[in-house]
């Protein structure tokens, strides 16, 4: 029976606190590519720890179109090389966390006389680029297939379609374990953590300073390198070391809706090829609901909480709406969900539409390395390649990474499931025995969300949740999943939270308060 590795905020608070000798590795920053940095750096046997201003994955590594993939519409632009890069990563993290990832079949249907055997012929390039680590070959669909494998796809005027291969994955669930996986090879991880200065010795970034945004205390750490990994924040983090530094980032808004699951039944995914914008649109099954999205908005205000515009909301309504054989309105929408990428621009006057999606590795005068860019699916290999520049930087021993081959905590041999704890894959046994253990561990915390109360209480004792948000959002997929079933369940949930981290009565309610006024904006308006 596997056990989570200890993961406790006091206990890390205070190992921060007490350290003597200073760090290897001090890590801004715990969304994909943070914790993927400090599971490279402790793997290799470097002290590490890691600061986050929020929860763990808290921005845009919760907010993904759920996808582990290559990037087919990359490959529409010529970005080989980037489609290569992501295809590699997308078999070895498939390998590594088989319990949160999958593949699935994507079917493009076609409307109109040789988009099949234009799509298709892309696609095969697709297979040829995965090579050995290819999830499946694709394939040209008949008129018939094309509605056997999507039910609910617009029949007047189909001719057939193209199916393809590509990987899926469980965002947030992931990020629970890096921090797992870091965490278990002595890792210290702190979140409500917020970076405020850095320390600096003879013109060299030396260390940093902190607020523990529970206790009001300041941490003062020191290490030899320290690795901005803050995404659509990395600007911020870099005016800390040098004022006038010039902005890398122009951040981009996408947004999902997220709808009952009849409206795309069956196993496959839909992929709408070409949008208004021309760009790619996806409807992926997960979790018992269909996400469709993403949107590419430019924007200014670069925020915790992004808002979605009403404007994107619609685009997705009508683009969806034109694919399916039933109308998608508003009060379809069980929650829409916004998240902000890290584009890198080269040329300030730019269209995202044209910003790289390829991340950029930059180290500052002063020695402060920042990470930023990137896709999800690549983490893994931008995370190597920060901590080996993190070797000369810092002038650490050099150590190899292993992280290729590294199973990531809760790999247990088996691809996701649906079963509603199969995503804590090693954990599963463990969690089972302790919802039967403690009083109301089987009871769910709502009618329409596949969540007990002892799922509560292990995400407190054994993930770090801190907040009700933290639990809802993130630790289970409750608010992306049933925003209104989420508000409904928050009381319960912070009262549960309250009796394991000995709060009161008025934190839940504060708890319980703060959560409803954030979901709200997950919840379509009304006129």
């Amino acid at each position: 029976m596997s056990h989570p590795p200890p993961m406790s905020r006091e206990e890390n608070l205070a190992r921060i606190e007490s350290e003597p000798d200073g760090w290897d590795v001090i890590v801004i920053g715990g969304g994909a590519t943070g914790l993927g940095t400090a599971v490279d750096a402790v793997s290799r046997g470097y002290r590490t720890v890691l600061l986050e201003q929020a929860d763990f994955g808290k921005g845009t590594s919760s907010r993904s179109t759920k996808l582990v993939h290559g990037g087919v519409r990359y490959l529409r632009q010529g970005n080989v090389s980037l489609v290569l890069e992501a295809l590699r990563e997308r078999g070895i993290l498939l390998h590594n966390a088989p319990h949160v990832t999958r593949s699935i079949q994507f079917v493009v249907p076609c409307y109109r006389w040789g988009e099949r055997t234009f799509y298709g012929t892309g696609l095969k390039v697709y297979d040829r680029l995965s090579g050995k680590r290819s999830l499946g070959r694709s394939r040209y669909l008949t008129r018939e297939e094309t509605v056997s494998m999507l039910p609910t796809v617009r029949r007047k005027g189909l001719r057939g379609g193209a199916v393809y291969y590509d990987g899926q994955f469980d965002d947030a669930r992931l990020i629970v374990n890096l921090a797992q996986t870091a965490a278990g090879k002595d890792a210290v991880l702190l979140n409500y953590a917020r970076v405020e200065a850095l320390e600096k010795r003879s013109g060299r970034v030396a260390g940093v300073v902190a607020a523990d945004l529970e206790s009001g205390r300041e941490l003062t750490l020191t290490g030899k390198v320290v690795v901005n990994a803050t995404g659509v924040f990395a600007d911020a983090a870099r005016r800390m070391d040098r004022p006038d530094a010039v902005s890398m980032i122009r951040p981009s808004q996408g947004i999902h809706i997220v709808l009952d699951r009849s409206f795309l039944p069956g196993d496959a995914a839909l992929m709408i090829p070409r949008t208004s914008d021309g760009r790619v649109l996806f409807g992926v099954p997960w979790h018992g609901r269909v996400v469709i999205g993403t949107t590419d908005t430019p924007v200014d205000e670069i925020a915790l909480e992004p808002r979605p515009r009403a404007d994107e909301i619609q685009f997705l309504l009508e683009h969806a709406s034109h694919y399916l054989d039933r109308t998608v309105r508003h009060d379809d929408i069980l929650s829409i969900f916004a998240g902000l990428r890290p584009l890198v621009s080269r040329d300030p006057e730019g269209e995202t539409s044209s910003i790289s999606r390829e991340h950029v590795l930059h180290v500052s005068r002063s020695g402060l390395i920042t990470i930023t860019g990137g896709k999800w699916t690549t983490y893994r290999r931008m995370a190597e390649e920060t901590i080996d520049k993190a070797i000369n930087v810092g002038g650490l021993a050099p150590r190899p990474c292993i992280t290729e081959t590294l199973a990531l905590h809760g790999a247990n041999g088996a691809e996701w499931e649906d079963d509603s704890l199969a995503h804590y894959g090693a954990d599963a046994e463990s969690l089972r025995a302790f919802m039967k253990a403690v009083e109301g561990g089987e009871t769910r915390i709502h009618p329409r969300l596949d969540v007990s109360e002892g799922e509560v209480r292990w995400a407190v004792r054994h993930e770090m949740a801190r907040t009700a948000e933290d639990v809802l959002s993130r630790r289970t997929r409750s608010l992306v999943l049933d925003a209104a079933a989420s508000i409904e369940a928050a009381p319960r949930v912070a009262a549960v939270m309250a009796e394991e981290m000995g709060r009161d009565a008025a934190w839940a309610d504060r708890q319980t308060l703060a959560f409803q006024s954030l979901a709200k904006d997950y919840l379509p308006a009304h006129d």
